[in-house]
């Protein structure tokens, strides 16, 4: 097992499930201005990355090809509405459902699979689907509501997955892309709220200010780490590791910011749980048959 790519891994899902802590200190502004400054910060970071990685001319080549500018634009929408789901979420005291949605995300790009790319299941699968649709009817006897937040995070992610299938462009020039599409729209918006006096981001306390204007980094480095882990290690480990983001979130909404989790919330996400259990046995065995396979033929 390669060290340094799961050293990567862990970074890159320990810093997105550490985030909560993050957006945190922003909660006395509203989810779009933080989404706004986080767009601006990060689009101007990563052509940085790009031009000190000497990366900046093939960065500029991906949006000669239209169609790739095009679903480059389409990921750009889903992830600004993850993004702002996300932040409102966590600021609204909805960490807990919040890393709900990302326990679902895997279960939801299985389906995703099936209604787009016609993909086909096996037993297992569609065992660990029924017992997620368990666990989403138990959280909503548990809320007492649909858990739209959870939902929305894992279908606008499921559906950037997608997207993002459909061009073979590096991570790092296609968050470039996707955060320069949205950052005329961003700027207005950052520039409306100036002239009409309400800007509260340019108010925060110094340090404070200091660490909106660094929300690029926090955007891109996980990021980074993640295209390194991706490199060195196969998918079925990293599919693995990717269950420590919503873990920690979880963890940091029930016993830092003491949010609401009964034993209702407990039973919805220990389906979830083993909906995930039985995805990660099913993706496992296919690994191994296919390593097998492999070995037979040579």
């Amino acid at each position: 097992m390669n060290r340094r790519g799961i050293v990567y891994a862990v970074l890159a899902y320990g810093g997105w499930g550490l985030l909560p802590m993050y957006w945190k200190l922003f909660a006395s502004l509203s989810a779009t201005e933080v989404l706004a400054h986080r767009i601006v910060w990060s689009a101007l970071f990563v052509w940085a990355m790009l031009a000190a990685t000497g990366r900046l001319k093939a960065g500029l080549r991906v949006a000669q090809d239209r169609r790739h500018l095009l679903w480059m634009g389409i990921g750009a929408g889903l992830i600004t509405i993850n993004w702002l789901t996300y932040i409102y979420a966590v600021n609204s005291g909805h960490i807990v459902e919040a890393s709900l949605g990302y326990y679902i995300n895997p279960l939801v790009s299985v389906l995703l699979g099936i209604v787009f790319l016609h993909e086909r299941l096996n037993g297992w699968q569609w065992g660990a689907l029924a017992v997620a649709a368990a666990g989403v009817a138990i959280s909503v006897w548990a809320y007492g509501r649909f858990p739209w937040l959870a939902i929305s995070l894992a279908l606008s992610f499921g559906l950037y997955g997608l997207a993002k299938k459909k061009v073979s462009v590096e991570a790092m020039e296609s968050l470039t892309w996707e955060t320069t599409l949205v950052l005329p729209l961003a700027l207005l918006y950052l520039a409306g709220l100036h002239l009409a006096g309400v800007d509260g981001g340019w108010h925060l306390p110094a340090l404070r200010l200091v660490l909106l204007l660094l929300s690029g980094v926090a955007t891109a480095l996980p990021l980074l780490w993640f295209g390194m882990a991706a490199k060195a290690l196969n998918l079925t480990t990293l599919g693995f590791v990717q269950y420590l983001s919503p873990t920690i979130s979880l963890l940091l909404g029930v016993f830092v910011y003491r949010e609401s989790f009964t034993a209702l919330d407990l039973l919805a996400f220990a389906c979830i749980w083993m909906a995930l259990v039985l995805y990660s046995v099913s993706s496992l065995r296919h690994a191994m048959r296919r390593v097998g396979g492999m070995s037979a033929a040579q």
